[in-house]
């Protein structure tokens, strides 16, 4: 699959791209009574109709009286239709399901068939009804993602906090967020700490507690006290409207089924409206007791049974109920093209750090030599307290009882490590190359360690070490092992970190091939290596940033905790919006669940059509058996695809 970059402030929402039953009608809300209200007087009128024709109770009820009754109970359901098909019309657009209905129910009351023409219509009316509350039900889960947009910043100008519009506020202004209210924009948080709801963004329920300093999210709900942020983007550029605008224009990126049923409609509708002709006239020299009124009602059955709308309605409704059911699940798909990609992938390569890590340095192991751990830990606290590198802040979440030692005469030895005074003892840390200097032994043990391991010397004396790594994420083991489950061939790992540690990581998790030390260029020539075999359909999972060309290169880019990065909202074709690496277990899930509903839909449309449009053609079909193969059938499909919203992915 070639794909090229997607820019989201060049997307618009473009209401045109919803299928033609949403043209013209007023669907609004589903439950909204007064959407029910043309049904219902058609419905009501019909019914007394036949009761009158059937048990004769009024003998007035015919000739004119008859037409006008069955004529008012046809307009309300079947005024829009004939209006849009009239529309379709003129712009060329012939061939519709609104034009079919209307040629076959004026035709029913041509030939007299007049409550079969209201009923047909009627039924037609309610399959929108049924489709129009489907479709919402879909929608439910990227609703209250759009609910989540913030409706107003309280911002400190002139002395004071001041009530404006998000849209209004600069990068660097300062914004208050009381308890229960959303956060309107990106920013840093000024306050000492925070908690907060983050589950409409990341769907995840646990509230995320964020210090002072770090990274608050427009979207999110403040849970505990009064904060301070300042800013640093502004709405239009926050991650929640960004990804307010992949999720409104997701079904514009069509599947490749979806668009083959759009235009196969487009060919198949003209087809059987011909056909349709040929059943009314061709028997004329065919058959010997030809009647006209006959040979057009079975056209006329024809052609509603035609009728493509179980077909435009149930697929590209059954893709939207995928992305719907992946955006609860905390992914979001750039379109229903990726969810049929999804399906087809055997090969996955990983980042490492951030994707099966958690891209954060924990201690792992300390080993004081001749020196109570504590105490040992204390000379080196004081010494790291002076400096800003990742490894420097993991030892200093260390928590050592008493009063800290206090460092003085600290001076950073370039590509070594520091040396400086503590508790007026002259204390060395960091790498080999810095004990060498100064003619330190170290232990032969730390030859084996693949880990990031800091040295401490104390007066010229080998004091012991600490090992530092990344942490594995909780659910990495359990991704890899149902990554094999689900089909994935081959799995890889490519990272940057060093290959030694990489292959560690790689053999705690039984991955079978993993390279370290690669900068971007380097993955992108692997996974390029990877594609010139055409069987490997490859998905490609980092961090957005560094690995962005080979999210673009891959056949299916997924970009792992891509709340927070620009480029991943940009690049990736997935993203998983917390930063869990078994969420790619569930959207393979998904798009395969969805293209199943979806394949199904297409056989019970075509599977029925095809039988009632022999039995049309050869007079043994009535409307009522017509109506079932259009309307009937697309209830059926619409229920199987509502199906999704409620399926789990456990």
């Amino acid at each position: 699959m070639k794909k090229k970059k997607v820019n989201l402030r060049d997307l618009k929402p473009n209401s045109k791209e919803q299928h033609s039953h949403d043209d013209g009608h007023d669907h609004g809300d589903g439950s909204a009574f007064k959407t029910y209200i043309p049904a219902i007087i058609s419905f009501v009128m019909l019914i007394v109709g036949i009761a009158v024709d059937y048990f004769d109770v009024i003998p007035q009820f015919k000739g004119w009286i008859r037409v006008v009754w069955y004529t008012l109970a046809y307009i309300p359901v079947g005024f829009p239709v004939i209006k849009e098909g009239w529309k379709s019309l003129i712009k060329g657009d012939v061939f519709t399901e609104f034009f079919l209905m209307s040629i076959a129910t004026i035709g029913a009351f041509i030939i007299g068939e007049y409550p079969e023409g209201v009923a047909v219509m009627l039924f037609y009316a309610v399959g929108e009804l049924f489709q129009n509350a489907a479709v919402n039900r879909a929608k439910g889960n990227i609703k209250a993602l759009l609910d989540v947009r913030p409706k107003e910043a309280n911002v400190f100008r002139d002395g004071d906090y001041i009530s404006v519009s998000p849209e209004a506020v600069n990068i660097g202004e300062k914004i208050q967020v009381r308890v229960g209210e959303k956060i309107p924009l990106d920013g840093i948080l000024l306050s000492e700490k925070g908690s907060f709801n983050t589950a409409a963004l990341t769907g995840e329920s646990k509230p995320d507690t964020i210090s002072k300093g770090e990274k608050v999210f427009a979207g999110s709900i403040n849970m505990d006290g009064v904060i301070e942020i300042e800013t640093t983007k502004e709405f239009k550029d926050s991650s929640i409207s960004r990804i307010l605008h992949m999720v409104q224009n997701a079904t514009a990126r069509k599947s490749k089924t979806e668009l083959f049923i759009r235009k196969f409609a487009r060919i198949y509708t003209p087809i059987v409206v011909y056909l349709a002709i040929a059943i009314t006239f061709l028997p004329y020299f065919f058959v010997d007791d030809y009647v006209f009124r006959d040979w057009l009602y079975r056209a006329l059955i024809f052609l509603v049974i035609s009728c493509p709308c179980a077909l435009v309605i149930s697929i590209p409704l059954g893709y939207f109920g995928g992305l719907g059911a992946a955006s609860k699940n905390g992914i979001l798909f750039k379109g229903a093209s990726f969810l049929d990609a999804m399906t087809k992938i055997n090969t996955l390569v990983m980042d490492k750090t951030g994707t099966v890590t958690k891209g954060v340095f924990k201690i792992k192991e300390i080993k004081a030599i001749n020196w109570e751990e504590k105490e040992f830990m204390k000379y080196l606290m004081a010494m790291e307290e002076q400096s800003t590198h990742p490894i420097a802040k993991a030892i200093l979440e260390y928590k050592a009882d008493g009063k800290d030692f206090q460092a003085s005469e600290v001076s950073e030895i370039a590509g070594k490590g520091l040396k400086g005074i503590v508790n007026g003892k002259t204390v060395l840390v960091g790498n080999k190359a810095l004990m060498s200097s100064n003619n330190i032994d170290v232990p032969s043990e730390t030859e084996s360690i693949v880990e990031s391991i800091v040295l401490v010397a104390i007066d010229n004396q080998f004091a012991g070490y600490v090992v530092i790594a990344d942490e594995l994420k909780e659910d990495a083991k359990e991704t890899i092992t149902n990554l094999h489950k689900v089909g994935i061939k081959k799995i890889m790992m490519l990272s940057g970190d060093k290959d030694s540690i990489t292959q560690k990581v790689a053999t705690e998790l039984n991955i079978e091939k993993a390279k370290g030390g690669l900068l971007p260029e380097d993955k992108l020539n692997e996974v390029e290596k990877l594609k010139q075999n055409s069987e490997n359909k490859i998905a490609f999972i980092g961090d957005g940033i560094n690995d962005a060309p080979v999210l673009a290169a891959s056949d299916v880019g997924i970009a792992m905790g891509g709340l927070g990065s620009d480029v991943a909202i940009e690049t990736a074709d997935v993203i998983i919006q917390t930063d869990q690496p078994s969420k790619v277990i569930k959207a393979i899930q998904i798009g395969r669940s969805t293209r199943k509903i979806v394949w199904q839909n297409i056989g019970l449309a075509f599977g029925v059509k095809v039988i009632v449009l022999i039995l049309g053609a050869g007079g043994l079909a009535t409307m009522w058996e017509a109506v079932f193969a259009d309307v009937g059938v697309a209830l059926l499909a619409i229920l199987n695809a509502v199906r999704l919203q409620r399926m789990s992915w456990n």
